[in-house]
């Protein structure tokens, strides 16, 4: 599948090393990670795979540690990397190695640009080299060892077609006029951060179900998620796998105090019961104990941010309706667009609600790219002067509100 080219597994600094020189004379590298979401309390990246014209190299952070030698490439404006959907990749890298990262090429969002119908990886590499990857490893644990012989061969399909991808999609985008529009999208891609949230001591009353509950089996679920918590810190795995929500409300539910109790309340679950039940039962026993204050379940609405909208109400979902329709038109009329490769519903409704009156102002709508501005624009800015139309008592009002909506933040702040 792979032809002749090399495989060169790298776990040890001397190697990263070695390699790393050898990347920093390439143009582009084809780069993808593996981390262990489904296995671990905080997830981490476990592998990262990198290809050049040369060679597929498997990087092993597990065993190497220290990945600085690879902070100059990522950063290096004159080495494309190349990723498929790699806003995952990005943040991950960003969080766990403090990378900067200079000239992507995303080939998912290529693709999308293009109007592509199936966008993943395995897809394109299919349509476009005719090879079929296998699957069955997505969702594997990376974080295990020793790899085996097979999951080292997946993880190299992951980087190894990228870089000639690429040249494919690079051709394409270039007769469509749209290799600026990717420039931008992946210009975004390199300021994502990571947004992982720490433990909420709050977050049982966001549980499915909770909200059946009365204050007393909410004080029971609460002492069974700081637990579950604690639980999955010690074992290092993510929290359904300690104990799933439906087992926790179940438990609040039924307040069982003793391990009989708890046979009637989870019939079967051995396994879940064999580990845990004498913790579960004092858990509930300490939550009805508890005089704990339960928070409002509905918490309130964090303070208006952003641009005041000019259209609200009836208005907007008028504007949006309209707009929605044109773009939909706009899609039907054009074989190779889809919706996201034009402008996307969320992009939309911001549109309608803010309501520009020039495409300078529409360029400042968030989410709005400069290449939407340029390609729809006029389009979009007609529709809004037909079916909301502005005038000077309009603005007179919108003007007010605003004024009113800095004053009410700062006395916030």
């Amino acid at each position: 599948m792979y032809s002749d080219t090399p495989l060169i597994m790298v776990d040890d600094a001397e190697t990263l090393t070695e390699i790393a020189a050898r990347l920093a004379r390439a143009p582009a590298i084809g780069v993808d990670t593996e981390s262990d979401s489904f296995y671990s309390y905080q997830e981490k990246v476990c592998l990262i795979q990198i290809s050049d014209l040369d060679a597929d190299y498997i990087i092993d952070p597990l065993t190497i540690g220290d990945l600085s030698a690879l902070a100059p490439i990522m950063a290096n404006p004159d080495i494309v990397k190349v990723f498929h959907g790699a806003d995952y990749d990005v943040v991950c890298m960003k969080r766990d190695y403090a990378y900067t990262f200079r000239s992507l090429f995303d080939t998912m969002i290529a693709s999308q640009l293009l109007g592509s119908q199936r966008v993943g990886l395995a897809d394109l590499i299919e349509e476009h080299f005719g090879v079929a990857l296998e699957k069955k490893y997505q969702r594997y644990d990376w974080g295990r060892r020793p790899l085996g012989a097979e999951h080292i061969e997946y993880a190299r399909g992951d980087s190894h077609w990228l870089p000639a991808l690429r040249e494919i999609l690079i051709r394409r985008l270039k007769k469509r006029g749209r290799l600026e529009h990717l420039i931008e999208e992946c210009a975004l891609l390199e300021s994502r951060t990571w947004e992982g949230r720490p433990f909420d001591e709050d977050g049982y009353l966001k549980v499915k179900t909770a909200g059946r509950l009365d204050h007393r089996g909410l004080r029971v679920l609460r002492r069974l998620y700081l637990y579950r918590d604690e639980q999955a810190r010690k074992m290092d795995r993510p929290v359904f796998k300690v104990i799933g929500d439906t087992d926790l409300v179940r438990i609040a539910d039924g307040r069982p105090t003793t391990r009989s109790e708890l046979d009637k309340v989870l019939p079967g679950k051995m396994g879940l019961k064999r580990r845990h039940a004498d913790a579960l039962a004092r858990a509930v026993r300490l939550g009805l104990e508890d005089d704990f204050p339960i928070p409002e379940r509905k918490p309130k609405q964090p303070a208006p941010t952003g641009p005041t909208p000019r259209l609200r109400g009836r208005a907007a979902e008028r504007a949006l309706a309209v707009l929605k329709a044109w773009r939909n038109d706009l899609v039907k009329a054009n074989a190779d667009l889809t919706p996201v490769a034009a402008i996307s519903n969320g992009t939309l409704k911001e549109i309608s609600r803010l309501r520009p009156l020039s495409a300078e102002e529409m360029g400042r709508v968030p989410e709005v790219r400069r290449w939407q501005v340029q390609d729809y624009g006029n389009a979009i800015l007609a529709i809004l002067d037909r079916v909301a139309p502005w005038t000077e008592a309009d603005e007179a009002g919108y003007q007010k509100r605003r004024k009113r909506a800095r004053g009410t933040k700062k006395k916030r702040q």
